[in-house]
This record gives structure tokens, C-alpha cells and sequence, in this order.
């Protein structure tokens, strides 16, 4: 058993470290306060291959695997979480699953244009009425000739707005058995009938946008069906555990911000004579913040190398979503807490970091849901 980064690893967190602090850092605030999409870093990014990191070199990526994108993605997040969740499903929910799940010309279509950041994938599962429940799908696809008509609407899709490549669920057969009724298909942006509908104004992961997704009489060619046609909901669940690696690693990346920031403000701020760091009251929770954010770390890298390594990791991909961002969320809250009045101000970005760990609990499947599997499991 070996805890250290290989040096292939280490050498994605700095590259991954150098870039967020160079293209990210300075240009947060600013993001978070104007609700901008930021183009330049994701072209960056893109550019840097960051985009491909897990799409197979054949297909123009660099063939690397879920641990390598945890790492990456706890960088990205330490500065900019809305940069980071953009190539978290880019990644995880979409490169990977067309990786995974497509057929040898829907590769060689698609993953090399994801790869080099020409289309942004976009994940669209979550209907007004199916967000936990997620089988509860409206959205249909009707057997044409030649393909397939689709009509619906999905909810609370990241990077709706600029995503040239949709990977849409919907039902297939409205007589058939629940959770085997319902396929997965490939949408490009240009195909007719493809709207983007209304932007949420989010409480945070402001640079993020977030947009409803109306799709009205879409005709996609017989090749745009992912799968069989019937285990769209399989294809759906089996995607998540690797997002769910991905809002984790998210969680890390914003506790470390806390914890980062709280150190800095707890040597700086003095009060009766000394920095407030030295006061038992600020240490403890210090070093809880630090504890925690060590303990997770561990979990998250085993989902991820258990994902690797094809190994069953639901279970512990579901407990590294709860426990991570459950503990991202506490760290947040004891970072304003640590910085007091000037933390519920905005010239401290812990009052940032606040607004963009409550997320975390909630997408990818809620905290809730997270127990419900791991109690299954158990």
C-alpha cells in the first residue's frame, strides 16, 4: 500500500496547481460578481489538455483515468469552482460515458472534438419532476424513420448555454417497465428544435451557468442513440459514480480554500496582544478543518482508483460524495465564522466559498440520496 502521488500525478496537480493560480485566481471575484461564463479559461484549460485528460490518446486525450482527474479537479476548484463543475461533467458524465458506452463511430465522432475543447458537453438527466427521483422522465423519444423524434424539457443543466454536445435521457417506450424504458442520446447544439431555455440565478457557482434545456420535435439519426434504447436509466446510474467522484473532489477543493484562507486570516488578525491562530478556540478548529480535509482526501482517491481499476464502487464513490462535501460545507461555515465580521463581507473570498460549498450536498445526487444508497449497499 503506497499513499504517495505517483509522478504522473504530481505532475497533473502542478501543472493543474500553476494554471489556477495564474488563470483562475485572478479573475474569481470578478466571475462570481458578473454571473460570466469564463471563456478564456476554459479555452486555456482546453489547450493544456485538461478537457481530454481521461479521453483515450486514440480519440486525441491523454488517456488518463479518474484518479488523475481527482487530482486535477482539486485545483481547479481551490480557486474557481465554476470552472471546475464545467469539466467535471465535460469529463465525468459526458466524455466518459460515450468512452464507455459508445459504439466505435460514435468515439471517433465525437471524443476528439470533446477532447480538444471544440464542443463542451453537457449532461441532461434532472426534469422539473425527476431530480432524485430520477426515472420519473417526461421527456420522450419517439421511434421515427431513420431515427428518433425527441420533446422535452431538463432542468438544471450545467453549461447549458455554451454546450455543443447534449447527452439527453428520455423514455423510449411509455408502456414499458420502469427504469428500463428509457434511452440515451447524443444531441448537438445545432440539430433543429435544440432551445436553451431560461438562466437560474444561483446562489453561488455564479460563472457556472446553469439553464433549462427545451428540446421540440429534435429528430436525431438512428447512429445519436447511445446504448440499446432501453438501459438509458443503467447507462445514467453507472455515469454518476464517476461524477460523483467529480463533485467530491470539488468538496476538497473548496475546504482547502477555507482551510487555506482561515490560516492565513487566523496569523494576520490579532485581538488581546496576539494572532488570533494562537487562541484554542481558532487552533481546534484549524485543525479539525485540516483533519478532515485529509480523511476525505483518502476517500475520494479510493472511489476514484476503485473506479479505475473496474472494480464495484458505488458504495464508496457515494460515501466520498456525502462525507466530502458534508465536510466541505462545515469548513465553509468555520471559515466565515474564523474571519467573523469580515467574513460575511466580500473582501474576504471566504464569504464565496460559503455560497459555493452548499451545492455540494445538493447535485449529483443529494446528501440524502448518497445515504440511501450507501444503506442499500450496506
Amino acid at each position: 500500500m503506497d499513499f504517495a502521488l505517483t509522478e504522473e500525478l504530481e505532475m497533473i496537480r502542478d501543472s493543474a496547481r500553476e494554471f489556477a493560480e495564474r488563470a483562475l485566481k485572478p479573475h474569481a471575484a470578478r466571475v462570481d460578481a458578473e454571473e460570466s461564463f469564463p471563456d478564456q479559461a476554459l479555452a486555456e484549460a482546453a489547450e493544456n489538455g485538461f478537457l481530454g485528460l481521461t479521453v483515450p490518446e486514440e480519440f486525441g486525450g491523454a488517456g488518463l483515468g479518474n484518479l488523475h482527474s481527482a487530482v486535477l479537479l482539486e485545483e481547479l476548484n481551490r480557486w474557481d469552482p465554476s470552472v471546475g463543475v464545467t469539466i467535471s461533467v465535460h469529463m465525468s458524465l459526458v466524455c466518459s460515458c460515450i468512452n464507455k458506452w459508445g459504439t466505435q463511430e460514435q468515439k471517433e465522432k465525437y471524443l476528439p472534438r470533446l477532447a480538444s475543447g471544440e464542443m463542451i458537453g453537457a449532461y441532461c438527466l434532472t426534469e422539473p419532476q425527476a431530480g432524485s427521483d430520477a426515472a420519473n422522465l417526461k421527456c420522450r423519444a419517439d421511434k421515427v424513420d431513420g431515427g428518433w423524434k425527441l420533446n422535452g424539457t431538463k432542468s438544471w443543466i450545467t453549461t447549458g448555454e455554451q454546450a455543443g454536445l447534449y447527452l439527453v435521457y428520455a423514455v423510449t417506450d411509455s408502456a414499458g417497465r420502469r427504469g428500463h424504458n428509457i434511452g440515451a442520446f447524443l444531441v448537438e447544439r445545432v440539430f433543429d428544435g435544440v432551445v436553451v431555455g431560461k438562466k437560474e440565478a444561483k446562489l453561488g457557482l455564479r460563472g457556472s451557468s446553469t439553464t433549462e434545456m427545451i428540446f421540440e420535435d429534435v429528430l436525431l439519426p438512428e447512429e445519436n442513440l447511445l446504448g440499446d434504447g432501453s438501459n438509458g436509466f443503467k447507462i445514467a446510474l453507472d455515469t454518476l459514480d464517476g461524477g460523483r467522484i467529480g463533485i467530491a473532489s470539488q468538496a476538497l477543493g473548496i475546504h482547502r480554500a477555507c482551510l487555506e484562507e482561515s490560516l492565513q486570516y487566523s496569523k494576520d488578525r490579532q485581538q488581546f496582544g496576539k494572532p488570533i491562530g494562537e487562541f484554542q478556540a481558532i487552533a481546534w478548529k484549524l485543525a479539525d478543518m485540516a483533519t478532515s480535509l485529509e480523511a476525505n482526501r483518502m476517500l475520494v482517491h479510493k472511489a476514484a482508483w476503485l473506479r479505475d481499476a473496474g472494480e464495484p464502487c458505488t458504495k464508496v464513490c457515494s460515501m466520498a460524495k456525502l462525507a466530502a462535501s458534508k465536510a466541505c460545507n462545515l469548513a465553509a461555515q468555520e471559515a466565515v465564522q474564523i474571519h467573523g465580521g469580515a467574513g460575511y463581507t466580500k473582501e474576504f473570498p471566504v464569504e464565496r466559498h460559503y455560497r459555493d460549498a452548499r451545492i455540494t450536498e445538493i447535485y449529483e445526487g443529494a446528501t440524502d440520496i448518497q445515504r440511501l444508497v450507501i444503506s442499500r449497499h450496506l
